[in-house]
């Protein structure tokens, strides 16, 4: 069974650096996700722009992106979700304002998962900031290492 607000709490609370960034669960179901970073000075990456860190950016899609894979598996409570790659493309600067990863799961095999990420701010959905995709190797502590 698929507990959602255990993902919420592990996404927001229970991950320490997420919890300093300050992410937040705005959506959440089986293979999709919806997070958020709300501004702040601190995301400052280019101090001229005022834009966000490019390590913001790419960290919320990898987040998003796992937290989709993870909610996609056969039985989320016995696995686990680790990062093998990431790609992101960084389309234009990060604005002084809330910074969304939408991710969805494009497919979750035996061994691995995908997910296409999007980022943007909510003033303007169209307008993306980066996309990315997320490459996850699942581990499920009852199957074999090499299952």
């Amino acid at each position: 069974m698929l507990d959602l607000d255990v993902f919420r709490q592990l996404a927001e609370e229970l991950i320490p650096f997420n919890k300093w960034i300050g992410v937040k669960v705005d959506h959440l179901a089986r293979g999709h996700v919806t997070l958020s970073i709300p501004w702040r000075d601190e995301l400052i990456g280019d101090p001229v722009r005022q834009a966000i860190h490019g390590g913001v950016i790419s960290m919320l899609a990898d987040t998003a992106g796992g937290l989709c894979v993870w909610t996609a598996i056969e039985n989320p409570a016995l696995g686990r979700v680790s990062t093998v790659d990431l790609r992101v493309d960084y389309l234009r600067p990060g604005r002084r304002e809330t910074l969304v990863g939408d991710a969805t799961t494009v497919r979750v095999g035996a061994k691995l998962g995908w997910a296409d990420i999007r980022l943007y701010h909510p003033s303007d959905a169209s307008e993306l900031v980066a996309t990315a995709r997320g490459v996850y190797a699942l581990k499920n502590p009852k199957q074999p290492r090499d299952a």
